[in-house]
C-alpha cells in the first residue's frame, strides 16, 4: 500500500488542494491521499482560524466525490500541540508495516524542515513529495544539508520547466518527489479575505464546501464573516 499523508490548515480547503492531492496520487501511483487537517492553534481569533469541526467537516464534503481521498481527525483529536513526527509515527503503527507513507507537503513550507521537531527523524520515517509554489524555487533545496541532495542539476531543470518531476534519494534512504505544477492561484488567506468583504468565492472552493460556508457565514457557527 502505498499511501499519501496530505497535512495542513485547510482553512478552509479549496480547489487547488485537490489539485495538489490528485496530482500526487497519479503521478506518484498513491492508493490513498490521508487529508489530515491541524488542529486549532490557541490565541487565534475564529476570524483567523475558522475552528476544526468545521474544517473537517469542509475537507469531508469536499473530497466525498473521490473515493482515494480519505480524512483522519488524528490532529484535531490531540489535545496538545502536534507534531509532525508524532502524527507520522502513530500512522505508522495504524497501518500495516509494508505501507510506504508519503508526505505531501508545498515546497515553501517543505523548506522550514530544519526547524521541525525532529527534522532527521522524520525524513527517517516517511517518503515526501514536494510540491512546486509560485514564488519558490526547487534549488533552494540545495540550502538544506540534511536533506544530502547530490544531483542539483535536476533541481535547475524543474525549475526551468524542463522536468516535471524528479525521485532523489536522500541520506536517510528515503526519497523525496520533487513534482512541479502550473501555479494554482487560489488561497485559504484570499477566500477568507472574500469572505470577510461580502465578495463571492465562486470557483474557488468545492460547490459543496461553498454552500456549507455560506450556510453557516452569519457567525453563530464560528466561520468568517
Amino acid at each position: 500500500m502505498k499511501l499519501g499523508l496530505y497535512g495542513g490548515a485547510f482553512n478552509p480547503i479549496h480547489r487547488c488542494h485537490l489539485l495538489v492531492a490528485e496530482t500526487a496520487r497519479s503521478r506518484l501511483g498513491l492508493d490513498t491521499v490521508l487529508f489530515i487537517p491541524t488542529g486549532d492553534p490557541p490565541h487565534k481569533p475564529p476570524s483567523d482560524f475558522i475552528p476544526a469541526k468545521h474544517r473537517l467537516e469542509m475537507v469531508r464534503l469536499a473530497i466525498t466525490p473521490y473515493p482515494y481521498f480519505q480524512l483522519s481527525d488524528i490532529e484535531t483529536r490531540r489535545e496538545t500541540k502536534s507534531y509532525t513526527i508524532d502524527t507520522v509515527q502513530s500512522l505508522k503503527d495504524t497501518y500495516p508495516p509494508d505501507a510506504r507513507m508519503v508526505f505531501i507537503i508545498g515546497l515553501d513550507a517543505f523548506l522550514q524542515l530544519p526547524s521541525w521537531r525532529e527534522p532527521e527523524r522524520l525524513l527517517e520515517s516517511c517518503d515526501f513529495a514536494v510540491i512546486a509554489r509560485a514564488g519558490f524555487q526547487f534549488k533552494s533545496l540545495e540550502k538544506l544539508p540534511i536533506l544530502g541532495l547530490t544531483d542539483p542539476h535536476h533541481l535547475t531543470q524543474l525549475d526551468a520547466g524542463q522536468r516535471e518531476q524528479y525521485e532523489f534519494r536522500l541520506k536517510s534512504g528515503r526519497s523525496l518527489w520533487a513534482l512541479a505544477i502550473p501555479p494554482c492561484e487560489v488561497s485559504s488567506q484570499e477566500v477568507r479575505r472574500r469572505l470577510k468583504s461580502k465578495q463571492s468565492v465562486e470557483n474557488l472552493l468545492p460547490t459543496a464546501v461553498e454552500s456549507y460556508i455560506l450556510r453557516y457565514r452569519s457567525g453563530a457557527g464560528g466561520l468568517p464573516q
